[in-house]
């Protein structure tokens, strides 16, 4: 296993391994998950299970669920995660729409809002109206809340948090998007382009087991440090006024659960004003959350191979909406290039001589596949989209091509044969993304979501500012 930060200190070290625990607690569901079979799964010694299981229980994060029989002995007390206990925002900032989702631990979406949005329009009308959303979905709403994701159309720089040169909604270019969220929301906010943001979601369905070792002939899973070893338990990522590799944090760094930081997953809980407080400690609570997730673990894979009904290693997602784009997971992790410059797929030219997009070049599929969308030639968009879908599939040979959008959604059935038959490849698995009512919403919710459950990896960054 690779770290993101050499020499990684104890507090990260033992924050990672509440994530693996509390990630095997989600996956378990309603069913639960025994005290030894956390210990097995994450190859941590029974001792460091009960201790960590223990701080999870007092943050409210987890609950006995009952007993199970066992081979023998004593009957074995089951635990389960509490999804309640804390929540997640997903924004969805469309060109026509604006969509905001509260979504629990488990990945449920609780509460949700939608409202016409012009996002070509004024950019501080934009803002505002996303701030609205997001404080009347948290009016009546939980105490803990982790963070709002963002997700919207490209280009945008993902590390800054700052929007490009949008197509056909160029005000935007330089707007300090996720700062100026964080500072009206006094929240910690992420910002992603919207094709990523649905591709995590699809990406996270993936078995936990995996990420953490579980089934392994050589018995050993991916705890790490003292506890693995039988040593103490103790320590979150990012105490207060800390980052993970030690380094001076912010005072209004939010806290993770536990007694005065000390416990918790290692996942830090921002603590909510239901107006914001005109954003007193937004910014700061996000940098917090930024040196929190940089000690987060990469170079595992976010899930094992599967079957094609489930979350495959690498597939390409593309989101056919009021625009084209993809969002591209490789080996588990959304890949997102150097300048977050990746998936930019809608822009590729298939006709040099083709009509003008609104991006200023000609020809390109976006433009050629709406165009024959308002012609009513869906035959035809399916075909368009399926050509640079062949394109892809060559190109960074993956082996499954989901769709998605609304576009799509209104006639799936053509698009998946028509992109299908242009791929004309059996072995590449051609099908309609099997996403929630709100994929980008969602996904952006689990942008936030995913260092609380130690699937950093997946997320392909370790940005937070």
């Amino acid at each position: 296993m690779k770290w993101s930060n050499a020499g990684a200190n104890l507090p990260v070290l033992r924050g990672h391994n509440a994530a693996l625990v509390l990630d095997l607690l989600r996956a378990a569901d309603e069913d639960g998950i025994s005290r030894l079979e956390l210990a097995e799964r994450t190859g941590l010694t029974p001792q460091a299970v009960s201790k960590i299981t223990a701080r999870l229980r007092g943050d409210g994060l987890a609950t006995e669920a009952g007993r199970r029989a066992s081979t023998g002995g004593k009957p074995r007390t089951v635990l389960r995660l509490v999804p309640s206990a804390a929540h997640a925002v997903g924004l969805h900032l469309d060109r026509d729409e604006l969509t905001a989702v509260l979504v629990d631990l488990a990945g449920t979406v609780v509460a949700s809002r939608t409202r016409a949005l012009d996002l070509g329009g004024a950019v501080p009308g934009v803002i505002s109206a996303a701030t609205d959303e997001v404080r009347a979905l948290l009016a009546d709403g939980p105490e803990r809340v982790l963070g709002v994701g963002v997700g919207m159309p490209g280009p945008l720089d993902h590390w800054s948090g700052v929007p490009g040169r949008v197509t056909g909604a160029p005000g935007w270019a330089g707007v300090p998007l996720r700062d100026e969220l964080a500072e009206r929301l006094g929240l910690p906010v992420v910002l992603d382009k919207d094709t990523n943001a649905a591709a995590l979601a699809l990406a996270l369905r993936g078995r936990p087991e995996a990420a953490h070792g579980a089934g392994r002939p050589d018995g050993q899973g991916h705890g790490t440090g003292p506890e693995a070893a039988g040593g103490s338990e103790s320590g979150a990522v990012g105490g207060p006024g800390a980052g993970p590799a030690g380094n001076p944090g912010p005072e209004a760094a939010a806290v993770a659960p536990g007694s005065g930081g000390s416990g918790g997953p290692g996942v830090a809980f921002a603590a909510r004003s239901g107006r914001g407080d005109s954003g007193r400690g937004g910014a700061a609570a996000a940098q917090a959350l930024a040196r929190h997730t940089a000690g987060a673990v990469d170079g595992a894979p976010a899930f094992s191979s599967a079957p094609a009904s489930d979350a495959p290693g690498s597939f390409a997602y593309l989101h056919l909406g009021t625009g084209l784009g993809a969002g591209l997971v490789i080996g588990g992790a959304v890949h997102r290039g150097a300048r977050t410059g990746a998936g930019e797929f809608g822009h590729q030219v298939v006709q040099l001589d083709g009509p003008v997009c609104p991006c200023g070049n000609r020809g390109c599929i976006e433009a050629l596949c709406l165009a024959a969308v308002s012609r009513g030639e869906i035959g035809e968009a399916a075909r368009v989209l399926g050509t640079g879908a062949a394109n892809l599939v060559r190109l960074l040979d993956v082996d499954q091509v989901l769709l998605g959008g609304r576009t799509v959604l209104a006639d799936a059935e053509t698009f998946v044969r028509g992109v299908r038959a242009v791929i004309g490849d059996d072995a590449v698995h051609v099908a309609l993304a099997e996403t929630g009512a709100y994929p980008v919403a969602e996904g952006a919710a689990q942008l936030v979501l995913a260092p609380l459950f130690g699937r950093m990896e997946a997320t392909g960054s370790a940005n937070r500012a």
